[in-house]
C-alpha cells in the first residue's frame, strides 16, 4: 500500500497555505508536526459543547468529559502496546516526562557510587536533569560514544552498563536520523540490572511503537510531533516501576488522602498528574492517535524510506561534495531528518534564503550541543520529513539551495 499524500495533504490546512502568493514547503517536522482536520475538530468541538474540569465533579457534563479524557488515554496506551491505560502517564512534553524520571526514579534509586548510562546522540532533555541531579546526588554519568557512520558503537556497552542502574537514551536521533537498536539496548540493560528509559520522541511519530516488543521500562513522546497539540507529552511506564516511584509534584488530583501531618497518594496514573491537567489536548492528542492509526504507521515509515531516498539522491547528485549531510546514508537505518552543511555557508544564513522561497527548515544546534560538537559543526540547517511530505517539498528544497549558491 502507497500513501495518498496529496489527499492526506488535503486534511492539513496550513499545507494549503501560501506565502506571497507560493506554496509553503514545510521542511521542519521533527521541531512540530502540522495538525489534521480532524484533530482541530475534535478539540474546537469538545471546547464548543463539552468541555467540563474532570475527575473533580460529579454532574452529566463532568462525567462526560472525564469519558473522553480518559478515553484519549486507553487510544495512547493501544497506540504504543502499553499493558495498561494506568501506564501512561500525561505530562506537558516530553521534557517534562524525562525530568519526572529522573526526579521521581532517579532520586529515589541513585546516589554516590552508583552510574548511569547516556549516549552521546542525546538532545539535551535527556542530558541536563541527569545532570542536575547528579550534581546533587553524586553519580556517575556514562557515555556510549558514536561510530564514524553515525551508529552508536556498542562494542564496550557491556562494561559501560556494569553497576549502572539505567541507561536513557534516543530511539532515533533527531539530529543524524539514526535509528537506534532499541530491543537490543533494553535486552543489554536488563542482563545488567539496569531499567531502561527511551526518548522516543523521534521514533513514534514516525514508526509503529511496542513497548512490549521493546522490552523498555519507560518511554517518553510528545503529542506535537506527531500531528497532535502542543502542551501535552506522556510517560509510559511499567506499573511496577510507577507504583515504586515516589510522587513528581504535588497537589489537587494526585492524592488520596491529606490530613496536618502526612498524605497519602491517589492510585495511577493519577499520583502524577497532580493540578488540572491539559483536558483540550489531550482530546487533541486521542483524535491524532486515531488519524495515525488511519492512515496506518507501517505506510508511514514506508513513504518515510522513500522520501528519505528521494531526498538523499537529489540532494547529493545536485550538490555532491558542496553538502555535507549527517547520518547514515542507508534509508533503512535513519529517519527523514536531514542535517547538513552547505558549502562554507552558515546554517543561519541558508536557512533565510531557504525561507525566501517558502522552504522551512531548521538551523541551529537542535538542543543538542554536545552532539554538534561530535560532529564537527556548532549549528546544522536541518530539513524534516513527514507523512504529508511530498516530492515537490524536496525539489523545492533543492532549488532553493541553487539560490544559497548564487547569494554567498
Amino acid at each position: 500500500m502507497t500513501l495518498d499524500v496529496a489527499a492526506l495533504r488535503d486534511e492539513f490546512p496550513m499545507l494549503s497555505r501560501r506565502v506571497g502568493g507560493k506554496p509553503i514547503h514545510y521542511l521542519d517536522s521533527a521541531n512540530s508536526s502540522h495538525k489534521p482536520n480532524c484533530v482541530i475538530d475534535a478539540m474546537s468541538t469538545f471546547m464548543r459543547e463539552a468541555y467540563s474540569p474532570i475527575g473533580r465533579s460529579s454532574y452529566a457534563l463532568a462525567s462526560e468529559a472525564s469519558n473522553a479524557y480518559e478515553g484519549a488515554r486507553s487510544k495512547v496506551a493501544g497506540f504504543i502496546n502499553a499493558y495498561s491505560p494506568c501506564e501512561v502517564v500525561f505530562t506537558k512534553n516530553a521534557t517534562e516526562s524525562l525530568n519526572l524520571a529522573a526526579q521521581s526514579w532517579g532520586r529515589a534509586n541513585l546516589g554516590k557510587g552508583d552510574a548511569i548510562v547516556l549516549t552521546h546522540m542525546e538532545h539535551h532533555a535527556n542530558i541536563v536533569p541527569w545532570q542536575m541531579l547528579a550534581k546533587e546526588k553524586g553519580f556517575e554519568i556514562r557515555w556510549v560514544p558514536l561510530t564514524p557512520d553515525f551508529q552508536l558503537d556498542l562494542s564496550s556497552l557491556d562494561q559501560l552498563l556494569r553497576g549502572a542502574k539505567a541507561i536513557s537514551f534516543t530511539s532515533m536521533s533527531n539530529v543524524l536520523g539514526t535509528i537506534n537498536p532499541t530491543r537490543e539496548l533494553c535486552e543489554a540493560a536488563h542482563a545488567a540490572g539496569a531499567i531502561a528509559i527511551v526518548d522516543g520522541c523521534q521514533s513514534v511519530p514516525h514508526m509503529t511503537t511496542d513497548v512490549r516488543a521493546m522490552g523498555a521500562d519507560m518511554l517518553a513522546f510528545s503529542s506535537h510531533k506527531m500531528c497532535g497539540p502542543t502542551g501535552v507529552g506522556v510517560l509510559w511506564a511499567r506499573e511496577a516501576l510507577l507504583d515504586a516511584m515516589p510522587p513528581f509534584l504535588g497537589g489537587g488530583g494526585m492524592i488520596s488522602e491529606v490530613r496536618l501531618d502526612d498524605f497519602t497518594c491517589a492510585e495511577l496514573p493519577n499520583k502524577f498528574e497532580a493540578g488540572t491537567p491539559p483536558i483540550v489536548e489531550v482530546i487533541g492528542l486521542g483524535a491524532a492517535v486515531d488519524f495515525l492509526n488511519r492512515v496506518g504507521m507501517t505506510e508511514i515509515r514506508r513513504h518515510e524510506i522513500e522520501m528519505t531516498n528521494y531526498a538523499y539522491r537529489a540532494l547529493t547528485a545536485r550538490y555532491g561534495d558542496a553538502i555535507t549531510i549527517h547520518g547514515p546514508t542507508n534509508p533503512e537505518l535513519r529517519g527523514a531528518t536531514f542535517s547538513f552543511a552547505f558549502r562554507d555557508v552558515h546554517p543561519h544564513d541558508v536557512s533565510q534564503v531557504l525561507d525566501q522561497h517558502n522552504v522551512y527548515v531548521r538551523a541551529g544546534h537542535h538542543c543538542a550541543k554536545p552532539l554538534m560538537r561530535i560532529i564537527g559543526a556548532n549549528a546544522t540547517a536541518r530539513a524534516s520529513m513527514y507523512l504529508y511530505s511530498n516530492e515537490a517539498d524536496v525539489d523545492a528544497l533543492v532549488d532553493a539551495l541553487d539560490d544559497v549558491s548564487s547569494i554567498f
